[in-house]
C-alpha cells in the first residue's frame, strides 16, 4: 500500500485578480486540508522580472500576487492553523514564479 505517500497539489494564479487570487486559494487551502493533501504549489508567475512586455504571463498584478498571496495567508488565522510551513526563500527568490506552503495533517 502507498497510503503514506506525499499527497501534493498545484494551483496556478496567472491571470487572477488580487481579490479573485485570494478567494482561490483560501477555498483551495482549505480543500487540500480537508483532502489531507500535504504539499501545495502556488504558482504566480514572475511578475516584472519576465524577459519581455509581450509575454503573456508577465503583468504588474504578477508580481504583486507573487507577495500579497502570502501575506493574505499569513494574515488568516483559518488558513494560518492548518500550515506548517511557508516556503519563503522561493516567495523572495526572484527566479522562481512559485512557491510551497506544506500543510499539517488533519
Amino acid at each position: 500500500k502507498k497510503s503514506n505517500l506525499s499527497k501534493e497539489k498545484v494551483i496556478d494564479l496567472h491571470g487572477y485578480s488580487l481579490d479573485d487570487a485570494n478567494k482561490k486559494i483560501f477555498e483551495f487551502i482549505i480543500s487540500s486540508f480537508e483532502n489531507g493533501v500535504n504539499k501545495i504549489n502556488i504558482i504566480t508567475g514572475k511578475g516584472l522580472r519576465s524577459k519581455s512586455m509581450d509575454d503573456p504571463y508577465q503583468s504588474k498584478d504578477l508580481s504583486i500576487l507573487k507577495h500579497s498571496i502570502p501575506n493574505f495567508i499569513k494574515n488568516n488565522k483559518n488558513l494560518m492553523s492548518k500550515i506548517l510551513k511557508i516556503d519563503e526563500d522561493a516567495v523572495k527568490s526572484q527566479s522562481k514564479g512559485s512557491f510551497d506552503i506544506f500543510l499539517k495533517k488533519k
